[in-house]
């Protein structure tokens, strides 16, 4: 597969709420050892989770970029408390690293700045890009929901305006986040008073129908898919339909090695029907899927056709 060597791969924010030392050792190993080009960071999900990755990002980012990553602060995808309001007031004050918005918060505070918008903010179809574009934006994460020809549709309007185009092409989808937190509910306790019980759930707590087969991952306010999307066929065709990036998102499992098999494919140094079996390899009994790409139930494999 011959494939653009502009396309960059990069690790989005991380989702769960892992130790300081987990987090910690995590990302020595992305900086030191993942062929990545560029990493986000920062809590997305839920502010009470904040300050326990405060302390740690001027080391992992200063890190990360001494072994030559781009490091892109991401914003919170839901903001209702002051504080909430004041997190994202600040990051968008920042002028280094860039910032990635996910709510529309962040945008009224960035007023026209350059940033990224992340895939949060629901950029659906060319008329919103446009729009965002006219207000500061230089790049788009485009929800994982859509089918590829609508991403086509989208990064043609994204490139034309200029902007970078990315989508996820690996990891749990995230499908919705909410005012409540179930992950506390379930435990028999509230969102004020949750005792953080999602740090036990370091792949999200499995949610399963009457008949106990798994169907949903619950993070915090965030519901994702029990799969993992899986775009790896697919990333022949993104890119010639002018994806510039593509996003891996953080999973228990070896990142570093699902990092290298996409980067391998890439650089057109692995079949990817090889580098398929070592992706499936790296992740155990996790099924993948990518219905949504193929515009059916976001659940399902498709068998793909020969990549290009």
């Amino acid at each position: 597969m011959a494939v653009d060597k502009m396309t960059k791969l990069t690790l989005g924010p991380l989702a769960y709420h892992w130790s300081s030392d987990r987090r910690r050792d995590f990302y020595a190993r992305i900086a030191d050892e993942a062929p990545l080009d560029e990493v986000y960071l920062g809590e997305v999900i839920c502010s009470k989770r904040a300050p326990f990755q405060e302390a740690d990002l001027p080391a992992i980012i200063e890190r990360l970029e001494r072994a030559g990553k781009t490091v892109i602060l991401s914003s919170l995808a839901e903001v209702m408390l002051k504080r909430e309001r004041k997190a994202t007031a600040d990051l968008a004050e920042l002028d280094t690293p860039e910032i990635e918005i996910n709510n529309a918060a962040g945008l009224f505070d960035r007023s026209s700045r350059p940033h990224r918008i992340g895939p949060f903010m629901n950029a659906y179809n060319e008329a919103t890009i446009g729009w965002m574009a006219g207000k500061g934006a230089t790049h788009v994460t485009l929800p994982t929901e859509l089918p590829g020809e609508a991403m086509a549709i989208a990064a043609s309007a994204a490139r034309g305006l200029g902007l970078g185009v990315e989508v996820q092409v690996f990891g749990r989808a995230s499908l919705a986040v909410s005012a409540r937190c179930y992950h506390a509910r379930a435990h028999g306790r509230t969102k004020d008073n949750c005792l953080f019980v999602c740090e036990d759930d370091a792949d999200g707590m499995p949610l399963c129908t009457t008949d106990d087969r798994p169907i949903l991952r619950v993070n915090g306010i965030q519901t994702q898919s029990e799969t993992y999307i899986n775009l790896l066929p697919e990333t022949g065709r993104l890119i010639a339909d002018g994806l510039t990036h593509l996003r891996l998102m953080p999973q228990s499992v070896d990142m570093v090695e699902v990092a290298s098999v996409f980067r391998s494919v890439l650089d057109g140094a692995r079949d990817p029907l090889e580098a398929e079996t070592a992706l499936r390899e790296a992740c155990g009994e996790v099924r993948f899927s990518n219905g949504f790409y193929h515009g059916q139930a976001g659940y399902r494999r498709i068998a793909n056709v020969v990549p290009v």
